[in-house]
């Protein structure tokens, strides 16, 4: 895993991992007349529409909850932290591509880059993610204390995506077609992942496919403590935690094995 040498690496550039991170959010809304506001409009605005949309226009009902907002809960719980799961996966596959001429120019551990991903990934996800707190206090469907069981919940799904992230980005830098795969994939991983549709539905067949989908077992874990109000299936989750540091070992061994072939390739 990371080496003493690589963790007083991302100590020593903790200024810049924080700069880049600060740089790219301001980047991105600086010649919106809003700014930053248009942090909080957006998802604000998606989460009014599975809330209004599903619960109050279409009466969307969750089998076996008699809560009005339960399914809303359940779509919001699935699609937001399968979306930092995503952002984390397509921009770890393209980051050494999109800092090419920095790689080239600058003397820095590159590994601050994979940090970087995920620390701006975080930022984007804490904002919408709070939000959605939010609205959960407000309705009153707020789980209590074990709300709390999340957070080692979503550092194992960051561990997966910056692992998968770091594997698909290595190998990205040699097959430019790993990028477009990856796209692909993540297509129909969405779709084979239960997020808006429960998998009770699923035929038995199809289910027990399910138990080799990691981001399935991830997001009934949210699932659970966010609609269910029940700490998740540690056990289950188990061999998610395995996969996750197998990937990243696998991907910090790739990245120091090819970091030279690497600048020369970009």
């Amino acid at each position: 895993m990371i080496s003493p040498l690589m963790l007083r690496g991302l100590w020593a550039y903790r200024g810049f991992v924080l700069g880049s991170v600060k740089r790219e959010f301001q980047t991105k809304y600086m010649n919106a007349m809003l700014g930053a506001l248009w942090s909080l409009l957006s998802p604000l605005a998606m989460i009014v529409v599975y809330t209004v949309i599903f619960a109050e226009v279409m009466h969307s009902r969750l089998p076996g909850s008699q809560s009005g907002y339960a399914y809303s809960i359940y779509l919001c719980a699935g699609i937001l932290t399968w979306g930092l799961f995503a952002e984390i996966v397509a921009r770890g596959q393209t980051m050494f591509l999109e800092q090419a001429n920095l790689i080239k120019k600058i003397s820095f551990p590159r590994i601050c880059l994979p940090l970087i991903v995920v620390l701006n990934a975080l930022v984007n996800f804490g904002i919408i993610f709070g939000l959605f707190i939010v609205f959960l206090v407000v309705s009153g469907n707020f789980p209590g204390p074990v709300f709390f069981a999340l957070v080692p919940l979503l550092a194992l799904q960051v561990l997966l995506a910056i692992g998968i992230g770091m594997v698909a980005g290595v190998l990205n830098v040699f097959f430019r077609d790993v990028g477009q795969f990856m796209t692909i994939l993540l297509q129909f991983w969405f779709w084979f992942t239960p997020i808006v549709y429960p998998a009770s539905i699923l035929p038995e067949a199809v289910r027990s496919w399910l138990a080799w989908n990691p981001m399935a077992t991830l997001v009934q874990g949210y699932q659970d403590i966010l609609v269910k109000g029940q700490a998740p299936d540690w056990a289950a989750l188990l061999p998610v935690l395995a996969a996750a540091l197998l990937l990243c070992a696998f991907g910090l061994r790739l990245f120091r094995k090819r970091a030279g072939e690497m600048v020369d390739e970009l």
